[in-house]
């Protein structure tokens, strides 16, 4: 698969941890995920179906496990963004098989539009570039305008012209 990916290093992001605090006052830490499934399975159950994107994250619990099965590996770098000890928000790298890797990001929906998807991609990015990724990758919904705002904000740029999704890519280190 050929992907062209920006000349310009995205950045620079702190790896986790790290905290913020959103625009409504709720202090933040970011965390690479390490506290077995249950916590975040909690999360999902919590998951509006309005705030489902291209199919994810799955609907019912036997399902949320499974999917979360398959990210929970050591392959993926998984962060957390935490509020109070409870999960508000989950920002995967997924390895592609093809030397980058596809980026997802998960915030319920009482804690979106606060600046949580920001410092959570911010963290999740700092992780990938520690453990030594080089490119990344995702693809967003074209009506979704508030999320391709952020991720250009972060440094993605859009990289084909497809018809229902768009797909943007970033560079963490250089070549």
């Amino acid at each position: 698969m050929t992907r062209e990916y920006p000349d310009t290093v995205a950045g620079p992001y702190e790896s986790p941890p790290c905290e913020f605090d959103d625009r409504n006052g709720r202090h933040i830490e970011v965390r690479r995920y390490d506290d077995g499934i249950e916590t975040l399975l909690d999360m999902y159950r919590q998951f509006d179906p309005e705030d489902r994107a291209q199919g994810i994250p799955p609907a019912n619990e036997e399902q949320i496990r499974n999917w979360l099965e398959k990210l929970l590996v050591k392959d993926c770098i998984n962060v957390v963004a935490w509020h109070d000890e409870m999960p508000v928000g989950h920002a995967i790298l997924v390895p592609d098989g093809h030397d980058a890797f596809e980026l997802a990001i998960f915030v319920l929906g009482e804690y979106q539009n606060a600046g949580i998807g920001t410092g959570l991609i911010q963290g999740l990015l700092g992780a990938g570039r520690e453990d030594g990724v080089t490119h990344v990758w995702l693809t967003v919904e074209r009506w979704n305008k508030s999320a391709i705002a952020l991720y250009r904000n972060v440094g993605f740029a859009p990289t084909n012209d497809g018809s229902f999704e768009l797909e943007m890519a970033a560079r963490l280190l250089e070549d």
